[in-house]
Order: structure tokens, then sequence, then C-alpha cells
């Protein structure tokens, strides 16, 4: 049990003092430009799917 109290509390002191936590801004930032990826990701991965679909029920529809 012992063990269990010292692994705790050494998390707990860990996490206060040895984690460099970033600043709101730098929080904001990161989480606009992973929105950005995100958003542009999708919009290719739909290009691509709109020109697989068109193109193959194209030459689906030639026979």
């Amino acid at each position: 049990m012992e063990k269990v109290k010292n692994y705790i509390s050494d998390t707990v002191e860990e996490m206060r003092h040895r984690v460099s936590w970033p600043k709101y801004s730098e929080l904001q930032n990161s989480s606009v430009l992973v929105l950005v990826g995100s958003i542009v990701f999708a919009i290719v991965v739909g290009l691509m799917d709109f020109v697989y679909d068109s193109t193959l029920s194209w030459f689906y529809n030639q026979f």
C-alpha cells in the first residue's frame, strides 16, 4: 500500500512542478492549427472520393 501512496504522491508532485504546461495563447494557436489541418484534410479526401466516384460511375455506365 505504501508503494501506491508514493506513486500517487510522486505523480502529483511531477504534474505540479516538473511538467511544463502550455500557456493559454499557445493552446489556442495549436487548436486552430489542428482545426485548419483537419478541415483541409477532409476537403482533400472528399475531393478524392468525388473524383473516384465520378470516374467509376462514368466507366461503369459505358457498358
